[in-house]
Order: structure tokens, then sequence, then C-alpha cells
């Protein structure tokens, strides 16, 4: 065997590795096939599951779509339950609530009536006075002496009365003389006649001096009334709200500018004046009764009368102006006073109240919703006055209608309901 003999090209080691080499792309195209075949499966799998996932949502939908609507078709069948109320008619009177101011029952400014100067003043503002109680004294000597000129000229004229009748009596007996004489001859009838003319002309004296006398006794009296002026005086009972003179002062009897005094107010009654508005003005008279409260007396209630009002209602606020008396004996109460009158209003016909929950308001206007025979009645209302919480309803409603309370959203004519 020749040693130096070079091996066969085709039975190298090269030759060996490559047919190694040239086998393993069959064994991997077999490990392909089987990885495409895995994941063919593993695709069909999600496939089905996500066919299955779905197929159960739209399985549960409409079965929950079906469980809704058999729901909806039982609420739509279904009875709604209502409560409801009994309309009842109420014609007793109602209480309304009115604001108003207090005044004095009389109050008066008194002014000077005699000119002079204050020599005594007896009371201030808050004194209680009576009536004829003297408030304070005018110190008039002018005036004083004016009156004793007076009577001394009413002396002067009953004098001359007493003279003129005696010259009226000497004339009546010269004449009676003369007249038998001019009778008998004795005496001329120019002479008669002068004695007749003068016993008239002295007869006519007398009536002018007694005629003089009545006029001095009319200014002796005028002026022993305003020496009476002298001492100021309360006019009623009442008390003393501003005075405006003290001693010394110089005051004035001037009827255009004459000088106040004082300031006297009655408060033993107070008149509560209030203005009521129209809707309530007719069911309001004289000698009704009522209620004044103050805020700031909490707890007290003072009662009063409806005395008077000014038949006449305001054209501009169309309210009619109306007083109440209250009794204020005890002195509680001020005028000035801002305060709270409770009236009865009486009713010119009778009212139904029911719950403002019960009123329907649409584009038709006001309803209200009555049960009849088991079926709903819409009943178009009229409002005599709205409460708030309550209604008064004066037409559309008859005493004994079930009136439902809250009425549902999709209420109607002839919809079947049951009552609680």
């Amino acid at each position: 065997m020749n040693k130096n003999r070079r091996p066969d090209p085709d039975i190298r080691s090269g030759d060996l590795s490559d047919c190694g080499q040239r086998a393993k792309p069959n064994a991997r195209k077999g490990d392909d096939s089987k990885r495409r075949t895995a994941a063919s499966l593993l695709g069909l799998v999600v496939v089905i599951a996500v066919t299955c996932v779905v197929a159960f949502g739209a399985w549960r939908k409409s079965g929950r779509d079906a469980e809704a609507e058999v729901a909806l078709q039982t609420r739509l069948n279904a009875i709604p339950s209502v409560r409801t109320m009994v309309a009842k008619a109420d014609d007793s009177p109602r209480t309304i609530e009115l604001t108003g101011n207090m005044a004095a029952f009389d109050s008066a400014i008194l002014f000077a009536r005699a000119t002079g100067y204050i020599s005594t003043r007896h009371v201030d503002i808050g004194s209680k006075v009576r009536k004829g109680d003297v408030l304070a004294v005018i110190a008039a000597p002018d005036l004083d002496q004016q009156l004793l000129q007076a009577k001394a000229q009413l002396e002067q004229f009953e004098a001359a009365v007493q003279q003129s009748q005696a010259n009226a009596d000497l004339g009546q007996v010269t004449n009676q003389r003369t007249a038998r004489l001019v009778a008998q001859g004795w005496s001329s009838q120019q002479q008669g006649d002068q004695d007749r003319l003068t016993a008239d002309s002295r007869t006519a004296a007398v009536a002018v001096a007694k005629a003089n006398v009545l006029g001095q006794q009319a200014a002796v009296r005028r002026l022993e009334q305003l020496t009476q002026f002298e001492h100021v005086t309360a006019p009623f009972d009442g008390v003393v709200t501003s005075r405006l003179i003290d001693v010394g002062s110089l005051v004035t009897a001037d009827a255009a500018s004459g000088t106040s005094l004082f300031t006297i107010a009655r408060t033993n009654v107070l008149r509560v004046q209030v203005f009521v508005p129209q809707a309530f003005s007719f069911g309001i008279k004289d000698g009704d009764l009522a209620t004044v409260t103050v805020s700031e007396l909490p707890g007290q209630v003072f009662r009063g009368t409806v005395a008077r009002n000014a038949q006449a209602l305001s054209p501009n606020t169309r309210t009619l102006l109306m007083e109440v008396d209250v009794d204020n004996g005890d002195g509680i109460l001020s005028a000035g006073l801002y305060s709270t009158i409770h009236l009865q209003v009486h009713r010119s016909y009778p009212i139904i109240n029911i719950p403002s929950q019960a009123v329907i308001f649409n584009q038709d206007g006001l309803k209200t919703a009555v049960v009849s025979e088991g079926k709903v009645e819409l009943h178009k209302i009229d409002l005599d006055l709205d409460n708030g919480a309550s209604v008064d309803v004066r037409a559309g409603l008859k005493p004994g209608d079930h009136v439902v309370l809250s009425p549902p959203a999709n209420v109607s004519d002839g919809m079947r309901v049951q009552e609680n």
C-alpha cells in the first residue's frame, strides 16, 4: 500500500460533513410542519372560544332584553297606586296679616290765644294730663287792662240807658200834658207836635243806649274769654308729646303766626291704619274684630275693632284704607309703632283647599286629577288664592271628589288607578 496516495476526493472529511448538512433541511421541514399544525390548532381554539364568548354575550343580552321587555310590559299593564284626599268645602273666614301704623286717636297742637309772657309751666313732655288741667299760664297785662276798660265802658253805657230812660219818661209826661192843652185850646198845635216828637226821640234814644250796652257786654265777654286763654288747658285726656315754650317765653295770639305751645295726644285708644287689598276689601266690615301684634312685644296680642273705612279704594294701589281702634288703657303701646294686623275675611263663596302637589300645570293651564270609579278624570281648576303649600280652589272641584295628591307623570284622562 502506497502511503503517499491521496485519498479519494469523494470520501474526504469535507464531503462527509456535507452529507450531514444535506440531511438537516429535511429535519427542519418536519419541525416547521409541526409548528404550523400547532398554530392552526391554537387559532382554531381561539376562534371557537371567541365565538362562544360572543354567542354567550348575545344570548345573555337577548335574555336581558326579553326580561326588560317583560318588566316593561308588566309595568305598563300594572295599575298604579295613588294617594288621594276627599275634597271638603270651606266657608269659614280666612285670616290675613297686613302691616299698619299706630296713631293717636286724637292729636292737637295748642297755640297761644293771648299775647304775653309764660309765667308758669306745669307740664313737660311725657306728662299725662286730664281734660281741663292747666298746662301753663300766660301773663297778659295788656289784655287785663283792656278787660277793665271794657267793663268801665259797660257801666257808662248802662248809666246812659238809665239817663235815656229818664228823658224818655219826661218826654212822655210832657207830651201828654201838651196834648190835653192843645185839645182845650190853651196850647198851639206846633207845641203839641214838638213835644210829641221829642218824646218819640227820647224813647228811641233809650233803644240806642240799650243796644250800646248789648254791644259792650259782648266786648266784655270776648275779653273775658281771651283772659281765660291765659290759662292753657288740656282739651282732652292724653299725654304731652312736645313742649315748645318755657317760663319767660314771649307768645303771640295771631291767627296766621300764633305761637305753638304744646302738642298733646290721646293714647288710651289708638288708631291702626291699614291698607286692605281689593281682593279682601269685600270680606271685611266695620265692627269686625281684629288682633294686633308688635314684633318688639313677643307673645302679646292686642284686641281691636274695625271702626271705619274710607269707603273708596285708592286708584293707584287698589287698596282700601281701614282703621282699627285698639284699647291702650294700660299704656303699653305708643303712637307711631309699626305693627301687624290680623283680620278675619268673610268668604262670599265656599272654597276647597288642596295641597299644591295636587295641582298639575301644563300647556292647558291648571288641572287636578280626580279618581272616579277607578279611573282618572282631569279637572280644570280656578284658583282663589295661592297659599304656597296649599291652594284655595273656587271652581273645578266639588265636595266629595277624591283628589290625587301626587299624580304620576304620565297621568291622563281615563287612566286606571287604585287608591291607597
